[in-house]
This record gives structure tokens, sequence and C-alpha cells, in this order.
């Protein structure tokens, strides 16, 4: 059993120890920076790197992905909870998974309600899932769509650094060399061959980027290099978190008085247990995903740091039973 512990965050695991956490780190930090480099800040091989990448990949879920930022690129985004017939909550999950424009997915409430993450890149699409699909599906009960006004963390803020297991130092020496670039965040319609190969693999090497792309090496590297510092894409980590010893999630719809929403939204964004936290519309108005080692551990969240909270009216703490979704769909083993 290793535990490291740093800001308020402690790695328990059976398996893993704090070279795979400061590796999944250096990945999150700088998601394409090879084998060699990261051994080199680390202080180990890159055949070390390398071994212990494919053990995370195998055994800990470690995916490598480009991720399009809607806050950037001024999508909508909804998050929905469905409330369902007994015993279709999976299949209706399921579907919704294989959509490219859902990006997390998990089981709650006794299996009977679906949380939902969506992106839709037009109000077309929108309206088809929120009007048209959903409405129209017989088990589904109820439908709640909130859709997210402000970010107060996630996206290309990585939960891992909350683990503090990278020194400043490391992280500077790990950082890509980006360029800003002028003008709005944008994909351009000749961009999609390059985003869509990284969608897949992050750590995709530039001969299959060139095939996809028709472009020279060169001019692969400028154009990645110049969505990531626009901001359009952010090259991101997935893993299981359970080989962090945090295997339970939860989101926590939470009210706030108006005056005090944005002040609880940034408190909350610095608490170590949460990966993600919204504003949102609707009665609730605020939406975190927070992460613990067990039930004991969120109890203590919302007695202890939550509860201290001044502002906070009610909170609606919903545990996943599973996660269908996370960034990307491979499909779960029955």
């Amino acid at each position: 059993m290793t535990a490291t512990e740093s800001h308020g965050l402690v790695m328990e695991s059976d398996t893993f120890d704090r070279l795979d956490l400061r590796i999944l780190a250096a990945l999150e930090t700088n998601a394409r920076a090879s084998f060699s480099r990261i051994g080199a800040v680390l202080g180990v091989s890159d055949q070390t790197v390398a071994r212990r990448f494919r053990r995370l990949c195998a055994e800990g879920g470690l995916r490598v992905v480009a991720v399009r930022d809607p806050e950037r690129l001024g999508y909508d985004q909804w998050n929905l909870r469905l409330r369902c017939v007994p015993d279709t909550a999976l299949k209706i999950a399921d579907a919704l998974a294989k959509r490219p424009d859902t990006y997390w997915i998990a089981l709650a409430a006794g299996g009977t309600e679906v949380l939902c993450g969506t992106r839709p890149r037009s109000p077309g699409d929108r309206d088809d899932l929120l009007l048209g699909k959903l409405p129209r599906t017989p088990s589904v009960v109820e439908l709640r769509a909130h859709q997210l006004l402000h970010r107060f963390f996630g996206g290309p803020d990585g939960w891992l650094q909350k683990f503090g297991a990278l020194t400043e130092e490391e992280r500077e020496a790990l950082r890509p060399d980006l360029v800003p670039t002028p003008g709005p965040a944008r994909i351009d319609p000749e961009d999609e061959p390059l985003v869509a190969v990284l969608e897949r693999d992050a750590r995709a090497p530039y001969p299959e980027l060139q095939r996809a792309t028709g472009r020279s090496e060169s001019a692969v590297k400028r154009r990645l290099a110049s969505l990531v510092a626009s901001g359009a894409v952010y090259l991101d980590v997935e893993y299981h978190t359970e080989i962090l010893g945090h295997p339970l999630s939860a989101s926590l719809w939470i009210t706030a008085t108006p005056a005090r929403l944005h002040a609880v939204g940034q408190a909350i964004a610095g608490h170590p247990e949460t990966a993600y936290v919204t504003a949102i519309s609707g009665a609730s108005n605020l939406l975190a995903t927070a992460v613990f080692k067990d039930t004991a551990a969120l109890y203590g969240y919302l007695s202890g740091p939550i509860g201290r909270l001044e502002g906070i009216q009610h909170v609606d703490a919903v545990p996943y039973l599973r996660r269908i979704k996370q960034l990307t769909y491979p499909p779960p083993q029955r």
C-alpha cells in the first residue's frame, strides 16, 4: 500500500504508486511530452516511463485525448438529469454515450437516473436532443436540463494538480512551448481531420497526423500548437480514479444565494475534492463533480468544507453507481 498526501489529497493504491501519479500529472501538464522528456524531469529512464504508461493504459483506463473547449469556442453546454423507468437507464446511457456531443455520463439513484453532459455544436443538434429524441423516449419519465453558465474549475484545469505530485519547477520543465495566437479561438474546416485523430489519441505520432491531413510535418506542428495555444482544444488525460484510491464520484447540485454565487463557486473550485465546478441555470445554480475515497469522505466533505461556506442554501449529493463515459466511450465489459 502506498500513500501520497499533498494539498489535502491522499493517494492510496495496492497497484500503483507515486511514480505512476507523477507520470499522470506529467501527461496532464504536457500530453505529448516524449517518454524521454518525462523521464528526465522525473529522474527515471524513458523505458521506465514507457513501461508504466503501458500499464496505466492496460490496467488504469488511461487515454490521452484532445478535447474541444466549449468555453473558448462558444458552444452551448448542458447537463441533463434523466429519470428513467427501472431497467432502462443503462440502455439509455449507452445510447447517449455513443453520441459525439456527449462528454460524460453516469448512472445514479439506484440505477434509475442518468446524468449526462452534452455539448451540441449547433442549435439544431441541441433541439434534436432536448426537444426531439429524449422527450419522445417512452422510458424517460422526467428530463431536467441545466445550461452551463460559467466554469470555475475543470476542462484545461486538471484535477491531478491538486495532488501536488509535481513541483512548479517540474511543471515548468514539462510545459510545451506555445506561441500565443492572435484572434478568437476557432477550429477551421481544414482542421477537422487533425482534430479527429487527436480526439482518438492525442499522442498520435506526426507521420499519422501527416497522413490524416495531407500537410507537412512542420505545418502539422504549427497548426497543432496554434490550436492548443488559442484554447480551441486542450489535451487531456482520462483514467479510472480508482487507481488513485478514489473510487467514489458524485455530482453536487448546489443552491447558493445569488449575492454569494461567484464567491461560493470560487471557493468550491479550490477544494481538493472537486474535479469540475460550474455555474448552471435552474433551481440549483452550481454543479460540482467531486471524487472521494469512500462514503465517509463524502459525508465529511458535505458536513465540513461545503457546510461551512457562507451562502449555501441547499446541496443535493448524487453518488454515481457507474461511470459510463468520461471523455471517451470504450463500451463497458458486460
